[in-house]
């Protein structure tokens, strides 16, 4: 599928959608041509069927016995791609997707699609949940309806959410950045816009994983006055080693022995695909752009190494039905390439000097077992107002699809302490 098709299928879903946007969603849709959006990849998942039945994958491994640690596993491959060519529902998949509120909205040159679900409670918190590689809004499925419900709280008072789940320029249905010297900041200032003035939330909370933590950052620090809160489970912020840790004499959990020593393997094994991606984007962009089975091996060993070994055992939604989904987005909406640009246009992204943000908005953290970053409450206190820091002994990198209930309940805590 080319650019231009893509593009031409976006505009195709804004005009021909049928829904109406209801006058509480939103009072600036002449501004930033608000519209209703629609999933329908149907008429391109045949195609993708036949590139996985016609792709040759070696009869054996090469060197039996090798373990994960070497890359995705052959046996893993052939076991995902023959799932997705004899028992993998599309259809079944994109109705889901559609039980949600979709929109697109045009912000400074860019394409913004988004999942915008109200809750009924009329002082329900709006919050803006933000993904990142290779993730997209489909990891925060799990949670979205349950954060609009109405429950209890702590202090007895109802707690519930207006949840706003936005795609990250060049990811799935948003379009590529519209420059190339496009960076986070630039995301968030769109995002910003997109809450404020789009959706008129003059304030709101932000939650942010990897990439979407980077950009929820920059929004928690220089949106001081409309971020009033921020929960992340990732930083933008190197994680500390292991020495700088003993260094620093703070004592660690058993789980949190185990977090650490995930972050060290990362740091020492895991990231080449990072420089990869942050140097000769194109290289990997364009040698899998047209290969499922290659997006499927690159992507789905980052949710099989990144996630609790548990993963696909409850309370885990993350299956391999769920990888297959993500996978299948990026290769439909054409957006591999420009997912990748992502790490080219922010190459120090991920800072090495911690700073703090320039807001009294408090700053709730949840540190993941097996996530592939650990960052002590002592580093996470660093970055901002700090209120709440929270391990778990279950979940990953994405925890939206691995540890449902858990990060739901990370989410709702926001309200003891957001104040608009």
């Amino acid at each position: 599928m080319t650019s231009l098709n893509r593009m031409a299928r976006l505009l195709y879903f804004a005009i021909s959608a049928t829904a109406l946007v209801s006058a509480s969603t939103a009072h600036n849709d002449s501004d930033f041509h608000l519209k209703p959006f629609k999933v329908d990849l149907t008429h391109e998942f045949p195609r993708l069927k036949s590139l996985v039945h016609n792709t040759r994958l070696p009869t054996k491994p090469l060197y039996p016995g090798t373990g994960p640690d070497k890359g995705i596993e052959l046996k893993t491959v052939r076991d995902l791609t023959t799932q997705w060519i004899t028992s993998f529902n599309w259809e079944e998949q994109q109705k889901e997707l559609n039980k949600f509120k979709h929109f697109t909205a045009d912000i400074e040159g860019q394409t913004v699609h988004f999942i915008h679900e109200r809750s009924k409670d009329p002082d329900a918190i709006p919050i803006i949940l933000l993904h990142g590689w290779p993730g997209s809004f489909h990891e925060f499925v799990p949670v979205i309806k349950p954060l609009t419900q109405s429950v209890k709280g702590a202090d007895g008072k109802s707690v519930s959410y207006h949840v706003i789940v936005p795609s990250l320029p060049g990811f799935v249905f948003s379009s590529p950045p519209p420059r190339l010297n496009w960076t986070n900041h630039d995301t968030a200032r769109i995002f910003n816009t997109l809450m404020t003035q789009v959706l008129s939330y003059p304030t709101y909370a932000v939650h942010g994983t990897d990439w979407g933590s980077v950009v929820g950052y920059a929004k928690y620090s220089s949106f001081n006055t409309t971020v009033r809160t921020g929960q992340f489970v990732f930083l933008p912020f190197i994680p500390p080693a292991a020495k700088e840790i003993s260094d620093a004499n703070i004592t660690l959990t058993e789980i949190e022995k185990v977090a650490l020593q995930r972050s060290d393997d990362w740091a020492a094994t895991g990231n080449a695909y990072f420089m990869e991606q942050a140097t000769k984007p194109n290289d990997i962009g364009l040698a899998l752009l047209d290969n499922p089975v290659g997006q499927l091996a690159w992507i789905g060993t980052k949710f099989k190494d990144w996630s609790d070994p548990r993963a696909g055992t409850s309370p885990s939604e993350l299956t391999n039905t769920a990888i297959l989904t993500s996978v299948s987005l990026y290769f439909l909406t054409d957006s591999f390439l420009s997912s990748v640009w992502i790490y080219a246009q922010n190459p120090n992204g991920f800072a090495a000097v911690y700073t703090k943000a320039s807001t009294d908005a408090p700053l709730l953290f949840s540190q993941y077992a097996y996530n592939i970053g650990f960052w002590p409450r002592e580093w996470v206190a660093k970055a901002g107002n700090l209120v709440s820091y929270k391990v778990h002994d279950f979940g990953g990198h994405f925890p939206g699809l691995d540890n449902p209930p858990a990060l739901i309940e990370d989410i709702r805590q926001v309200a003891q302490y957001f104040k608009r």
